[in-house]
């Protein structure tokens, strides 16, 4: 399994134990801005046999040597857990390093959570694994009209779900501790590394968090934080809500506290999730938590929360403030894949099968994106020279030797780039190689 982030290494790992639970996991960390720290490996906890930081040429390397065994290969199934343009130069450098292999391992890809942004972008840089995840019937509708849409095969699309759904059902609140009182009615605030950007709004939900506790002096407030300072996550955090924590007026009240650690178990004494549009709200609906999906800042395409129309969860604070507590639409949660209804460990049986059928079958065919050098000519060539790799997903010489820290990495693709242009113009592609040439410029 190859991962790019902390978030990513949960689906990643979760869905490979979800597919097929008696497995060896071998892990690796895709070298670059956002390869998770130890601790927050840690707090994900999701566990793998062996685990190894790798750049993208020398994975391919690897899955090379795994399909050279005469007999079998050494992997079964390779899991993408990558952003959409890792991914895609992933499956044309795996269909390179595979080329007239008699059998290969079985590549499966997908979303981290909730897509409500690139919807045809990030589909199109997945297409051509022979696995594509969606994490509900909702998203794979939405996926095989993608894909049909340009006239691209959409059998690889499988419904099934965010495979870290799960936890206890909430009961309600007022359970006792055992000393003969109640523990604090808990409100857990779930922020998001870059939704929203601006610091007047991040600010402004600091603030009515801050100020729910205030009012409400018999609830623990809880601010979840993704991450901690020097850390890096799926998304960038230009704004983190530690700093404007220590700005805040008259500070925090005693019962308001910055808490990080593991989703589920914050989850095990929460009794309202609140949140802009985080995936831990379909973690906490599942477990039957109240859970309000903030409409303060609009329900805006940008901000995610549009995701959420029809599901009963959107609120403000000022009627969260004032006891509301959301109920979910059920027809809504059914077709977010959030299985609230307990038929949640059937929601994986369609890719297991899939991935069961295609993985003992005599030959697969070749890995074949919808991106190629002729369909895509001032694009894809970009996105595989970010990862070492020429417009036709062979890895660039000297690319894997380059060193990091002299920016080798950035000249060689730089140069991979020109040359891409260079050729675009001697095919005749006038049009496109500029394209090409500016992003080598870069």
């Amino acid at each position: 399994m190859l991962a790019d982030s902390d978030t990513r290494w949960k689906w990643g790992a979760l869905t490979a134990y979800r597919i097929q639970p008696d497995i060896r996991l071998d892990g690796y960390l895709l070298r670059g801005r956002a390869t998770p720290t130890v601790r927050q490996l840690d707090e994900v906890g999701a566990r793998a046999d062996s685990l190894r930081e790798i750049r993208g040429v020398t994975f391919l390397e690897q899955m090379k040597d795994s399909v050279r065994s005469l007999d079998r290969t050494q992997y079964d199934v390779v899991v993408l857990a990558c952003v959409g343009g890792a991914v895609q130069a992933m499956l044309h450098g795996l269909a390179h390093a595979w080329q007239g292999a008699k059998s290969r391992p079985v590549v499966v890809t997908g979303y981290v959570g909730v897509v409500y942004e690139k919807l045809a972008d990030g589909l199109l840089l997945r297409h051509g694994a022979d696995v594509v995840l969606a994490n509900s019937r909702h998203d794979a509708d939405r996926f095989r009209e993608v894909y049909r849409g340009v006239g691209a095969d959409d059998s690889s699309v499988v419904e099934c779900a965010l495979p870290f759904l799960g936890g206890d059902r909430y009961t309600g609140h007022a359970a006792d501790s055992g000393t003969g009182a109640h523990d604090p009615y808990t409100v857990v605030f779930a922020a998001q590394p870059s939704v929203p950007e601006s610091r007047a709004d991040r600010t402004y939900l600091l603030r009515r968090a801050v100020e729910h506790a205030r009012k409400h002096p018999d609830r623990e407030v809880l601010i979840k934080l993704r991450s901690k300072p020097g850390e890096h996550t799926t998304h960038i955090e230009e704004l983190p809500y530690q700093k404007l924590a220590t700005k805040a007026p008259g500070g925090l009240p005693a019962n308001c506290r910055l808490v990080y650690g593991n989703m589920g178990e914050v989850l095990d004494r929460t009794d309202l999730m609140v949140t802009v549009s985080s995936t831990a709200a379909l973690e906490s609906l599942h477990r039957g938590i109240p859970t309000a999906v903030l409409t303060d800042l609009g329900i805006r395409e940008i901000l995610g929360n549009h995701h959420f129309l029809g599901s009963g969860c959107l609120a403000s604070w000022d009627e969260l403030d004032a006891g509301h507590r959301p109920e979910p639409d059920q027809e809504w949660l059914a077709r977010q894949g959030v299985a609230a209804d307990g038929t949640y460990e059937k929601a994986f049986d369609a890719a297991r099968a899939k991935v069961t059928e295609l993985r003992t079958a005599d030959a697969l065919p070749p890995i074949t994106p919808y991106y190629t050098p002729r369909t895509a000519p001032g694009y894809l060539p970009g996105i595989l020279a970010r990862h070492g790799l020429d417009p036709h997903g062979e890895p660039v010489a000297g690319y894997a030797d380059a060193p990091e820290e002299t920016g080798g990495l950035r000249r060689v693709a730089r140069d991979t780039v020109r040359e891409a242009a260079r050729g675009a113009y001697r095919h005749g592609v006038q049009r496109v190689a500029p394209a090409i040439r500016r992003w080598g410029q870069l």
